[in-house]
């Protein structure tokens, strides 16, 4: 087994198997990060002391015949989850020594499954870019091309992956930070529908309260079935709800891709595509039609896109003024209910386009991964250029807004490459809850695209 390819199921089986120990992977995680890692700066988090005390337990357990999930598999999660006794910063520096006293939900669910921790990955400052640099831990740079940005804000997630040093990570996503570092380093990643997986510890540090709206958390990986692995122990309610509630995802709403009713989305009113990536869209549409699926290319139950973008715009701000000093981006009370009650609008939109399609196929971004930008440049002054015309780079929040506005599951999907060998990526959505539909389209495209 090569550990820098190996999945995080092909190593829980090789454990249960006794074909390779819980240290000795241990040993491997080690080793790959000391060795990739310095130029690609990903796991600025290392706790590999209890790390190496955590895979010694773990295989102490399997040898008295233990089992779980995750038993004995390395892996990291973001640097914004409290992981206890470590730094939890957010990459602001006034928090550089601030330390978790207790585990995020998601953190404790991955242990109870027997994961090792052994580190945290990078992100950017207040988890607002779709670069990772922060003046605490600095720049991660992306694999495939170092002068380029892994994406943000989960980048050292999928910058980790992507080299080979873990096999699973963890990230949360309100504006594509899941899906564009999955897209950028050539990974899978899955974003879930809001509120299926808990969000408790995963906030700014020392803060408490309500979650976020339209902000979720959930795995990014090297395959589908680790995506769907770890999205089997993490996602239920968390705390008093679960008392009273329990999830249960629907399944797949079709077993063959020759049934699933699809849409491609390849075109935004707010944000242009590169021309790459659109006639990769195109290859897969074409591979889909052959394999006997019905795409279709335009539906008339698609929301207006710029309107929705607007509600989204409106509740992502204010979302992110929480605990800001005022902003003129923030609704007041009574404007900020009237964009939740457009959100339920168009969320029954959404519902209704689903009960005519099971897969939305659209752009992860109009781009690939860019070059970096200097952290001093703000958002709006920033410019692409796309198709050979200049864009602006905030309008490109139009693509990850789709979906996230309306609640609904992604799989964040690579589908091929540009001529410089850079990954393209696609967003996979589905129907409210039919997270399961996502991941299982995502699993049976991967060998059309391999």
């Amino acid at each position: 087994m090569d550990y820098a390819t190996a999945g995080a199921d092909e190593m829980a089986e090789a454990l249960a198997a006794r074909r390779v120990s819980a240290v000795e992977l241990f040993e491997a995680a080690v080793a790959r990060i000391e060795a990739v890692d310095g130029p690609i700066n990903a796991v600025v988090v290392r706790d590999f002391d209890r790390a190496h005390d955590a895979a010694k337990a773990a295989d102490a357990a399997l040898a008295r015949g233990e089992r779980a999930p995750l038993l004995g598999v390395p892996m990291t999660v973001k640097e914004a989850f409290n992981v206890a006794g470590l730094p939890t910063t957010w990459g602001l520096e006034p928090f550089k020594d601030w330390i978790a006293d207790e585990d995020a939900v998601v953190v404790t669910r991955l242990k109870a499954a027997g994961a090792v921790i052994v580190g945290k990955t990078n992100v950017p400052p207040n988890l607002a870019d779709w670069q990772s640099a922060n003046p605490i831990y600095g720049r991660t740079n992306n694999p495939h091309d170092p002068a380029r940005s892994p994406g943000g804000s989960s980048g050292g997630s999928a910058a980790a992956l992507a080299a080979g040093m873990v096999p699973l990570e963890f990230g949360s996503d309100i504006g594509g930070s899941i899906r564009i570092p999955s897209a950028f380093c050539g990974v899978f990643g899955h974003k879930p529908s809001y509120g299926v997986v808990p969000g408790r510890g995963h906030q700014p540090p020392a803060v408490t309260g309500l979650p976020p709206p339209l902000n979720v958390v959930g795995p990014l990986a090297r395959s589908v079935a680790d995506l769907e692995l770890a999205l089997d122990v993490t996602a239920g309610p968390a705390d008093a709800e679960a008392q009273g509630y329990r999830l249960h995802l629907p399944g797949p709403r079709q077993a063959r891709l020759a049934d699933f009713r699809i849409l491609m989305l390849p075109a935004h009113p707010l944000a242009p595509v590169d021309a790459e990536i659109h006639a990769t869209l195109e290859t897969l549409a074409k591979s889909l039609e052959a394999a006997g699926s019905c795409v279709l290319w335009s539906s008339p139950l698609v929301p207006d896109l710029a309107a929705s973008h607007r509600t989204y715009l409106a509740i992502l701000l204010t979302a992110l003024s929480r605990g800001a000093p005022p902003s003129p981006n923030a609704l007041s009370a009574q404007a900020y209910l009237d964009a939740l009650d457009g959100q339920a609008a168009i969320r029954r939109q959404w519902a209704a386009l689903f009960e005519d399609f099971d897969i939305v196929i659209a752009p992860t971004l109009g781009m690939v991964a860019f070059p970096h930008f200097d952290p001093g440049v703000d958002w709006p002054d920033r410019r692409l250029t796309i198709n050979g015309e200049t864009a602006s780079f905030g309008d490109q929040l139009a693509w990850p807004g789709v979906a996230t506005l309306a609640n609904l599951p992604v799989t964040a999907t690579p589908i091929g490459k540009t001529r410089q060998g850079l990954p393209i990526g696609a967003q996979i959505i589905g129907p409210y809850l039919g997270d399961r539909t996502t991941l299982a389209f995502a699993r049976m495209i991967g060998e059309l695209t391999e």
